[in-house]
């Protein structure tokens, strides 16, 4: 089972990985302001990450589509990454960089596996 794992910045905001049953983080999110707004975060991945339709940015002539969604890009160093973009449009989780595709969507299908159901573990005055 998944769980998410809130910390404190060193700049005073919080952010939160979600880590895979085995350890591994998976994905990533954004600095937050607040430990509130930090949560509401991983509400939204839980709500969003079901719902998430799959974006292939890596292929030519790709079909855009709607959010929430995942979107499968390659980052300047050729590395097939993800992010999660909510039903308004906000990147609500980031995915590491993979040397090949098929991990890039074996990591999509972990966050779709282990996020729904993860426990939240908040670290952030530790």
């Amino acid at each position: 089972m998944g769980k998410f794992v809130i910390s404190a910045t060193s700049n005073g905001g919080f952010n939160f990985v979600l880590k895979a049953g085995n350890g591994e983080v998976i994905a990533n999110s954004q600095v937050y302001k607040s430990l509130a707004t930090c949560k509401n975060g991983i509400e939204s991945v839980k709500k969003n990450v079901l719902a998430a339709n799959i974006e292939d940015q890596t292929v030519e002539g790709f079909e855009t589509a709607k959010n929430p969604k995942f979107e499968v890009y390659t980052d300047k160093a050729g590395e097939f990454r993800f992010r999660l973009k909510a039903s308004n449009g906000e990147i609500i989780a980031t995915g590491e960089g993979y040397k090949a595709k098929s991990g890039c969507m074996n990591g999509i299908e972990s966050v779709k596996k282990n996020a729904p159901e993860a426990a939240v573990e908040d670290k952030s005055a530790e």
